[in-house]
């Protein structure tokens, strides 16, 4: 493999861990019925559980409320999974003209 080439992957490597970088930094928020909103970074660690306060009419409603912080998490989860198709995809597609 010539210089070139090795320059080219490490350049490709860099901007590779640098949009994992910013995807794990990134704060996504995901919803669920309007009562609920969960926070967490791209790597999955989670910042901030928000329940509005119309949600407990009734004892009843904790079923429904714990579905719902499922579906907010979920949300969150696929945003991520997007993002970080995106992002990545992009250096899928750069091929290597021959490299190998």
């Amino acid at each position: 493999m010539n210089q070139a080439a090795m320059m080219k992957i490490r350049k490709m490597q860099k901007e590779m861990m640098e949009a994992q970088k910013r995807i794990e930094e990134t704060v996504y928020t995901g919803k669920s019925a309007g009562i609920v909103e969960v926070s967490m970074t791209g790597a999955h660690e989670v910042k901030g559980v928000k329940i509005s306060p119309d949600a407990f009419e009734s004892k009843d409603d904790i079923e429904m409320i714990q579905d719902a912080l499922a579906a907010a998490f979920q949300d969150c989860i696929s945003q991520i999974e997007k993002d970080s198709q995106e992002a990545m995809g992009a250096f899928g597609n750069m091929g290597f003209g021959g490299l190998f």
